[in-house]
């Protein structure tokens, strides 16, 4: 969705967006129905934890006190490719709740993204009418908003 504005190769060479501390597991990317199906065929190894009437990955610590994406590969990266959840697809991109309105905004976390200026941010979310399909995906599966967090600037409100 964003590879006008984030490359493949920059996503690749970082994947900070697949791996979470102790303090950004929230962030963990939430599945449908359809997806969560469609992991479980491919990775029946990959557990699951239902949230909200949807999923999220059942992830273990890991010894360094990290949590892994169960479906990140370390060479390859997503190995959902195309097919990852939406929340991953409009990452670093995030749909949250403030005050009883959703708002867009924009992870700082992605070293890439941070770099460019937020007119070029805000200006992407006009692009092919992302913001717009973002408030519909969210319309329809209320499960992936999140609360807003403190420092997450925020690039669009959605209108009443």
């Amino acid at each position: 969705m964003l590879k006008n504005i984030l490359s493949g190769s920059d996503c690749a060479s970082c994947k900070i967006c697949c791996i979470f501390d102790k303090y950004d597991i929230w962030e963990t990317p939430v599945l449908d129905d359809d997806l969560k199906a469609l992991v479980s065929e491919r990775f029946p190894e990959v557990k699951f934890v239902g949230k909200d009437g949807g999923w999220l990955f059942r992830m273990e610590e890991a010894p360094d006190g990290l949590y892994y994406c169960p479906v990140l590969d370390s060479n390859t990266g997503c190995m959902l490719g195309d097919e990852k959840p939406f929340d991953c697809r409009i990452w670093p991109y995030r749909i949250m709740e403030l005050g009883g309105r959703q708002v867009i905004s924009i992870a700082s976390i992605c070293p890439t993204m941070y770099k460019k200026p937020l007119e070029e941010l805000c200006a992407e979310l006009d692009k092919n009418g992302l913001a717009d399909k973002i408030f519909a995906h969210a319309e329809k599966h209320p499960e992936i908003v999140k609360p807003y967090e403190d420092g997450y600037p925020i690039l669009r409100v959605k209108s009443e």
